[in-house]
């Protein structure tokens, strides 16, 4: 797996993760709704984790910098 993610992508998702989280655990989602949006946030949050998001290969998007020397 090679990254495809930059640093401003991952902590936007990060953020909102951690912001869905404390929403939900604090009572302010809940139901079918909250639960959604808690699996929604770890997902966002581990694939920050590891860089990497499998929707962006298959769309061919990459937020990172590329490495190549012009």
């Amino acid at each position: 797996m090679t990254k495809n993610m930059g640093t401003i992508d991952r902590l936007s998702r990060t953020s909102v993760g951690l912001i869905v989280a404390v929403l939900y655990f604090t009572g302010v989602i809940s139901g079918t709704l909250g639960i959604i949006l808690l699996s929604l946030a770890t997902i966002f949050v581990l694939t920050s984790l590891i860089s990497f998001c499998p929707l962006y290969t298959l769309f061919g998007i990459k937020t990172c910098p590329s490495n190549t020397k012009g």
